[in-house]
């Protein structure tokens, strides 16, 4: 039997971190798990995660270069925009399908976002202050995934090479060669040993949340 068509792509939005975004077949849905990636930014920028909390000492300038690599509907990127208004934000993705649903929601949510085409690192010349991810990290192999609930989600999205640590693993590489401060990455808790096996010398795991995994450049 046929999975249902998900909610999200037959009313055409899904929420995400309280905004509603446009998303079709040719983008993921966003997952709430993802938003820890919004709210350790925010920490970085010392801007509070909630009211009447006190906010932390801000570690990256109030304009920050912000990356969004593999931004599919562009919901991060767009949503790190509306929270850090003076970012200067990008998302890149590979798909261009991908990048017209994103540049749709950048202008729906009135967020000047950048958005550029580029194979992870590739096609990107500045080097950001702060990278941030949600690359496909699901290995087809896993004996507990439900292929039929994620049938409707695009598979270029979603499945990676390598137990699900393809891309992952080329993006630390290339981000920790470029000497990026920051990294923020979403994985499955199941493979954060993993990733943290490949962190190379001067970098270091700083912090999980759920999913998502902080790497910073360590000081010299």
């Amino acid at each position: 039997m046929n999975a249902p068509l998900p909610k999200a792509y037959k009313e055409g939005y899904a929420d995400f971190y309280g905004r509603n975004f446009l998303v079709t077949p040719a983008v993921l849905i966003p997952r709430p798990e993802t938003e820890a990636i919004i709210d350790i930014v925010k920490s970085l920028a010392g801007k509070p995660i909630l009211p009447g909390v006190k906010a932390p000492t801000p570690t990256i300038a109030e304009n920050a270069k912000i990356l969004d690599v593999g931004t599919g509907s562009g919901c991060i990127a767009v949503t790190l925009k509306k929270e850090l208004p003076s970012a200067q934000v990008t998302g890149v993705d590979i798909d261009r399908s991908a990048l017209e649903i994103a540049e749709k929601n950048a202008k729906n949510h009135e967020a000047k976002v950048t958005f550029a085409k580029s194979d992870l690192l590739a096609d990107v010349k500045e080097t950001p202050d702060v990278l941030v991810a949600n690359l496909p990290y699901v290995d087809k192999d896993w004996d507990w995934l439900d292929k039929a609930a994620l049938s409707y989600e695009p598979a270029i999205a979603l499945y990676a090479d390598d137990h699900g640590l393809e891309l992952i693993k080329r993006l630390i590489a290339q981000a920790t060669e470029r000497k990026i401060a920051h990294i923020i990455l979403e994985a499955d808790t199941y493979e954060h040993q993993t990733i943290q096996e490949v962190i190379p010398d001067g970098y270091e795991l700083a912090k999980t949340s759920g999913f998502i995994l902080y790497i910073r450049r360590m000081s010299r």
